[in-house]
């Protein structure tokens, strides 16, 4: 077993002092930068300041809550942001949705029926390696809309249940990861993306490219606004995958009895359907549904997160101190709701207007869809640099999605679609996002397979987005 070094470790504090400092220099670096002419001294501080942030969300030389919480307290005190406007992110409904789902996610959990969903399945439809992976990614789409961190979904829940039946057909990273390891490790991380994209509720940094698309291109995405949009795409996505790295990274086992031998043990010895799993059911089948409906009884998405939270308290499914001890909902809170301001900050200051006119004059002549396209294309592919989705979303979503409006798109079309392709893109690298490090780091597969293969994904993604996708979504009167 590898230690991890004590925080108070020479290695570890060189690192973050390293890192703190090189977060520092890019603030000052950028502040030091002549002010461009048509932005004012009080936007070019706030710009410096969001950037050393995005810089730290990378970096983390601390987690990414403090980091946030240390940008807004200097914007405050540098005097880029007024403090009654500083706490605004903090009461901000999207940044409370997805912290109450955090919550719901955490009754998965606790209750072991995330577990329970997925063994079905694979008891079900597990007999083959192929039906296998199409019953993983299944209970990775069932369990989706419930649960906004992608990384305690694929790896708290499933991972643990991929590296079971790897081991089950003597498939370890040393000896034998081709046996079929390493074919459901890649399958499955590349169909967490997908259903990460499907849902506004299935990924961290969704809710906040809804409220970016809000306050910069005034487009309002409700909740079912977005899945409808991505069903067809995902679904599409979800059967082409599995296979697709079926054929090109084929496992040696084609055959898997042992999975559904597995599944049915673990499903005896879970017994029948607790009383908690029972409620949580229910309640996890009503929000989905009233989230789905919200534009016909007009209850808001927020209010309908904190009914189902009150119910799974009130009947003891959840305990007060399973919601204090969800860390990552509060942690979500911090953050979510700091960068939240910044980035609206950057928006009233003309920021993110100013340089979006910039950035219109590379797809400047072109037809509207050429232009988004164009668009999209960069967006995905900068992800090489970046080893956040947050980060990504917070640092480009805004200006990208303006000089995507500005060019002529349809704001829905385009806001859905960068959306869409802020989960998509982290096909790319073993450090694109936090469930890349769960899964690469299991050992299954090598750097440069991975690289590969993830690239060959993103190109069949855009292409499935893209060829299905605009279709579909003029069916659906988005443009």
């Amino acid at each position: 077993m590898v230690r991890k070094p004590s925080p108070d470790s020479p290695g570890h504090t060189d690192r973050f002092k390293i890192k703190g400092l090189v977060v520092v220099a890019v603030f000052f670096l950028v502040w030091a930068l002549p002010v461009p002419g048509g932005l004012s001294d009080q936007a070019w501080l706030q710009l410096s300041l969001f950037l050393a942030t995005i810089v730290g969300l990378i970096l983390c030389p601390i987690p990414m809550g403090g980091v946030v919480l240390i940008g807004l307290t200097v914007s405050v005190l540098s005097g880029a942001v007024p403090y009654r406007e500083a706490l605004t992110g903090f009461a901000n409904g999207t940044i409370w949705l997805i912290v109450v789902a955090f919550l719901l996610a955490r009754a998965f959990i606790i209750t072991g029926l995330g577990k329970r969903i997925a063994f079905h399945l694979i008891r079900r439809f597990g007999s083959h390696t192929l039906g296998l992976t199409y019953s993983i990614a299944a209970a990775d789409l069932i369990l989706a809309p419930a649960t906004p961190s992608n990384t305690a979904r694929a790896g708290g829940i499933l991972y643990p249940i991929v590296r079971a039946l790897a081991l089950s057909f003597d498939s370890t990273p040393e000896r034998s990861p081709r046996r079929i390891g390493a074919y459901l490790i890649k399958t499955q991380y590349q169909c967490n993306l997908v259903t990460s994209a499907m849902f506004m509720t299935s990924m961290a940094a969704n809710p906040l490219a809804v409220e970016f698309a809000s306050k910069v291109a005034g487009v309002e995405i409700s909740w079912g606004t977005w899945a409808l949009a991505g069903l067809l795409p995902g679904i599409v996505s979800l059967a082409v995958i599995p296979l697709f790295l079926y054929r090109i990274y084929p496992p040696e086992i084609k055959r898997t009895p042992q999975a559904s031998e597995l599944a049915r043990r673990e499903l005896q010895k879970m017994g029948k359907l607790k009383r908690g799993e029972k409620i949580l059911l229910l309640v996890f089948c009503a929000t989905l549904t009233l989230w789905a409906t919200s534009q016909l009884h007009g209850i808001n998405t927020t209010t309908v997160a904190f009914s189902s939270l009150s119910l799974l308290l009130a009947t003891r499914v959840m305990s007060w101190n399973d919601v204090l001890g969800e860390k990552g909902a509060w942690d979500a809170l911090v953050w979510f709701g700091g960068l939240v301001m910044m980035a609206g900050r950057l928006n009233d200051l003309g920021v993110i207007g100013y340089f979006a006119g910039k950035m219109t004059s590379l797809v400047g002549g072109m037809p509207w869809m050429a232009a988004l396209i164009v668009l999209v294309l960069i967006y995905i592919y900068a992800h090489y640099g970046l080893a956040s989705q947050t980060a990504h979303v917070t640092a480009m979503y805004p200006a990208f999605l303006a000089t995507a409006v500005a060019a002529g798109a349809p704001p829905y079309l385009a806001a859905l679609l960068f959306g869409f392709f802020s989960n998509l893109n982290a096909s790319l690298t073993h450090y694109a996002a936090g469930p890349a490090v769960v899964y690469f780091g299991s050992g299954y597969v090598e750097m440069n397979s991975w690289w590969r293969l993830g690239l060959l994904v993103s190109l069949i993604n855009t292409a499935i987005w893209f060829g299905i996708g605009f279709p579909y979504w003029k069916f659906l009167g988005l443009w």
